[in-house]
């Protein structure tokens, strides 16, 4: 299959048990390695063949025992181009990578950020493993994390594992086994060890580069966990270590989430900048770990999902980073 960017030839003989005589769904069924959007571009480019004869309706009716031909084309040069940023790859086969992206990086290019980022990193890093997403031989990114938030991310590196890893983040757990947890340092104690925050997100309503809880936004919903909580200097709780798991993802979900049942997390100078003063309340090592932290205080620390190919259930952890373990051991001193 399409398992490097090179030019292929492809051919499949219609055994007629494929669900469908349409010419599409036959090719889907056989070629599970490229994606249904792929086949039919590759259908309409007239790059599928029957009888030495191009066929460009995706709704052809076949029949048992011809033969189609497929030329796949070499996969295109990737935009943006690759850059030699290093990265902490926990895990990488023919289908995924998986990494413990830093603070600081941002993951798509965009305005501001066209280069430096973790798609720019990728390219270089994987260079030609990449098989490409849609003929594009780029790294198919199926969520992310936000610049500053550290931790595990899944990246695929085909469309059999961009459509898998696609479905599976859609699903976020309710029918499979995928699970996304975080590790959140939050102002405050919650009154009680565990709950859920089930709540709809959407843009904020004046400021657009915020989200917010808002009615008749998109469904969102949290689970949280209090792991350990924190005293101040007056010897009353001042903040908690939570675990958050989410059920949906949702663009800045657990910061806008905890934000909104008044646990903004520590050093969110978007959703939690009214809890400023109450790093007064800190001792001095907890002030100064926390002004070092300059982000807001969220690690992805846990990511299971099933392989796209194997089926294989697959768990990683990775710790907290340095400066969330500075972050928290002067916490648990009250100093």
């Amino acid at each position: 299959m399409e398992n490097s960017g090179s030019a292929q030839r492809l051919e499949v003989v219609v055994a007629g048990d494929e669900g469908s005589a349409r010419l599409d769904r036959v090719l889907a069924a056989r070629l599970p390695d490229l994606s249904r959007s792929r086949l039919k571009a590759l259908i309409l480019a007239g790059a599928v063949h029957l009888k030495a004869t191009a066929v460009r309706d995706p709704a052809y009716h076949v029949a048992s025992g011809d033969t189609i031909i497929i030329d796949v084309p070499e996969a295109a040069p990737p935009e943006p181009k690759g850059e030699d940023i290093a990265l902490d790859i926990v895990f990488e086969d023919d289908d995924i990578v998986v990494l413990n992206k830093p603070k600081g990086l941002v993951v798509h290019p965009a305005a501001g950020h066209e280069t430096g980022t973790l798609v720019n990193a990728l390219i270089a890093h994987c260079g030609g493993s990449l098989s490409g997403i849609g003929g594009v031989r780029r790294p198919g990114i199926v969520h992310r994390l936000d610049k500053d938030t550290t931790g595990l991310m899944v990246v695929a590196k085909n469309d059999l594992a961009h459509a898998s890893l696609t479905a599976q983040f859609a699903d976020h757990g309710r029918t499979g086994a995928m699970r996304r947890g975080y590790m959140a340092f939050a102002w405050g104690l919650p009154g009680r060890h565990r709950g859920t925050v089930d709540a709809p997100i959407d843009r904020h309503p004046h400021a657009r580069e915020k989200m917010a809880v808002r009615q008749g936004g998109r469904e969102a919903v949290t689970h949280w966990e209090l792991l350990e909580s924190f005293a101040g200097r007056d010897g009353k709780p001042i903040a908690a270590l939570l675990a958050c798991e989410l059920e949906t993802g949702r663009t800045h979900q657990i910061r806008v989430h905890l934000a909104h049942i008044g646990h903004p997390l520590m050093g969110d100078a978007v959703y939690g900048p009214h809890f400023k003063t109450k790093a007064n309340q800190l001792g001095p090592e907890s002030q100064a770990a926390l002004a070092a932290l300059g982000r807001q205080a969220l690690h992805a620390y846990l990511l299971v999902l099933e392989h796209p190919r194997t089926g294989e259930l697959l768990h990683w952890e990775a710790p907290l980073p340095e400066d969330l373990l500075l972050l928290e051991a002067a916490l648990k001193a009250a100093l």
